[in-house]
């Protein structure tokens, strides 16, 4: 992609997220939230169709751990109906297994704004032959919607993920309701910038599920993005990472992960509102859908320095 559509898209996806309308959204949550599950699940869906698409930008320093799956029949057990597990590894040259990653970011959107811890497990579709990401579990320090459980309020009682000036991510984040938590120190002083596997990152994030409690009658969906937003992270010594506490996968992982990425700029993600099935298959097919998306968005993200 050209480095003048990149910033377009980058300014187009950051234009539609207004502090004081995410806001006026969140404070509208905590009515809808009321309502029965179904009707939410209606009133999302037909409010979707006026206004279809949502900015998902991931802030600088999210992490990512993956942990090799070690009871594969409980993992099975999470997944959706269609899915089986799929070795896999983070980046290029990693020997795949049967794996699970858990990971925990800062986000903006134009719907709601803080930060998350989410865990996945890594799975084929069978129908689609994708890899996926199977969402399990995610805990947020602000309100949320998923179409198992609808509007939700914030679930942690306290949430943390931060830098420091050493070269640190620090991880502290603890669930108010479900006992999950997750404690970390990543040293990212000697991480490297190193190829991601594209299966994984370009793909999988094609085709998105939930599993576990957060199993739904939708279809799997994807997000847009510039795959060169996903051809590096860096990749973090093992022994950098003090893992202090993890609660996600608990009796089915291995406790200490066998990789750890870390993306040091953000990322710019375009998804429906309510999920939605995607026709896309490739990076070209992403490339096609940001310079649509472009369009869509209009012009007036351009800047002076791409004159």
């Amino acid at each position: 992609m050209r480095s003048e559509d990149l910033r377009r898209y980058v300014r187009n996806t950051e234009k539609t997220v207004v502090p004081s309308t995410v806001a006026m959204r969140v404070q509208g949550m905590g009515v809808l939230r009321k309502l029965p599950r179904w009707l939410q699940n209606r009133i999302v869906e037909y409010g979707s169709r006026t206004d279809p698409y949502m900015s998902f930008i991931v802030e600088p320093y999210a992490v990512f751990l993956a942990f090799e799956v070690t009871d594969p029949g409980a993992a099975e057990q999470l997944l959706p109906p269609g899915y089986r597990l799929h070795p896999s590894a983070m980046f290029e040259g990693t020997p795949a297994r049967p794996c699970a990653i858990v990971s925990a970011f800062n986000v903006h959107t134009n719907v709601f704004w803080g930060s998350r811890v989410e865990f996945y497990l890594m799975a084929e579709n069978a129908e689609t032959g994708l890899l996926s990401w199977i969402i399990e579990e995610y805990e947020s320090n602000a309100p949320s919607y998923d179409p198992a459980s609808g509007f939700a309020l914030p679930s942690t009682s306290h949430s943390v993920v931060s830098t420091s000036y050493r070269g640190e991510v620090i991880v502290e984040m603890s669930s108010e309701r479900s006992g999950n938590g997750l404690s970390l120190v990543a040293d990212i002083t000697r991480g490297v910038r190193t190829p991601l596997d594209q299966r994984v990152w370009v793909e999988g994030n094609l085709s998105v599920d939930y599993g576990s409690d957060l199993q739904k009658s939708t279809k799997p969906f994807g997000l847009i993005f510039d795959p060169g937003e996903m051809a590096e992270a860096l990749k973090l010594p093992l022994e950098d990472i003090a893992l202090c506490a993890n609660s996600f996968g608990r009796g089915m992982l291995d406790p200490k992960p066998f990789e750890a990425a870390v993306f040091p700029y953000a990322q710019h993600f375009v998804t429906t509102t309510y999920p939605t099935a995607t026709s896309m298959r490739t990076a070209e097919d992403l490339e096609r859908a940001v310079s649509e998306m472009n369009d869509r968005l209009g012009a007036a993200g351009e800047g002076a320095c791409d004159a």
